[in-house]
């Protein structure tokens, strides 16, 4: 077989027996195709890539002037690929076994301090149409922790605030309960009774929360849109994005004591590993939490 063959049937594993969301899905085929473009100007076909090869392949990466990070991320995209291939026994070695990614440095997310996300919502302006939105929007952004996708996915049915929650729908759709506090629902249900109710909705899109003023779900370049105008605002110098709101939910949890296995399930990662770099956030709360429990910190 050829490399588009195996790539269609890459792109329909990672769909139907991995559940992979459908940006992820668009990344790993992204490339994937890359390496296919490489090995076919070579005349080479998949079954015939070696790990000499491969790394030639990297090369190739590096040259294009790719980051560090980014040739990390494709060399990931392709060791998957060939997993894929061998668990599908179209190959029976994985010439991508020993191929080593590029050394990183550990990317520390930008972190809102509590009294800077209080200034952002401050700076709404709440008697426009849009303004009990988008103060609703980043309270729920912020308070339950969510990525983007998920805030601009917010369905009614998702609601259920008399016991406290929302029901978020993550990558690869799988499904979380997140708590919901007082503020969150108090803002959104007045959005709701207030402003959106107000909106000719366009078909289709009844279901959706939150909406703009023609009616129809919001997009993210929109939220971002709306964070950057907001910061601009009050001068804050950070470079914020919506992403920016879940990672300082996160580490403000984790600053105010709760257990990482929690903090993992309200953000929906897969993976402890992932969680685990809110852990070096902020290294003065760790300093003090060590020297609040360390028994040689105690004194007799």
């Amino acid at each position: 077989m050829h490399w588009e063959r195996y790539i269609k049937d890459f792109v329909s594993y990672l769909k139907i027996e991995k559940g992979l969301a459908h940006n992820s899905i668009v990344a790993y085929q992204r490339d994937v195709v890359l390496l296919a473009g490489f090995f076919e100007e070579l005349k080479i076909k998949p079954e015939g890539v070696t790990y000499n090869t491969l790394t030639q392949f990297v090369t190739h990466l590096y040259d294009l002037g790719l980051s560090a990070r980014s040739q990390a991320r494709i060399i990931s995209g392709i060791k998957q690929f060939f997993g894929f291939l061998i668990l599908e026994r179209y190959i029976q070695n994985d010439p991508s076994s020993l191929l080593e990614q590029p050394k990183l440095g550990r990317k520390l997310p930008e972190v809102l301090e509590l009294a800077e996300i209080d200034a952002l919502l401050l700076a709404i302006d709440t008697q426009t149409q849009e303004g009990p939105r988008n103060h609703a929007m980043l309270e729920t952004l912020y308070s339950c922790g969510l990525r983007v996708s998920e805030l601009i996915g917010l369905r009614f049915s998702d609601l259920y605030f008399d016991e406290g929650f929302i029901r978020v729908i993550g990558k690869g759709n799988k499904e979380r309960l997140v708590p919901v506090s007082e503020q969150v629902v108090k803002e959104v249900n007045a959005y709701v009774a207030e402003v959106r109710s107000l909106i000719p909705i366009q078909k289709g899109q009844e279901h959706y929360v939150f909406l703009n003023r023609r009616g129809a779900a919001l997009t993210r370049v929109m939220i971002f849109t709306i964070i950057k105008q907001l910061a601009q605002k009050i001068g804050l110098k950070k470079q914020i994005s919506p992403h920016t709101f879940r990672h300082s939910f996160a580490t403000h949890l984790i600053e105010g004591g709760a257990n990482l296995r929690a903090v993992q399930e309200m953000l929906g990662h897969e993976s402890i590993t992932t969680t685990e770099i809110y852990t070096h956030l902020d290294q003065r709360f760790l300093r003090r939490a060590i020297l609040a429990h360390h028994p040689r910190n105690k004194s007799n």
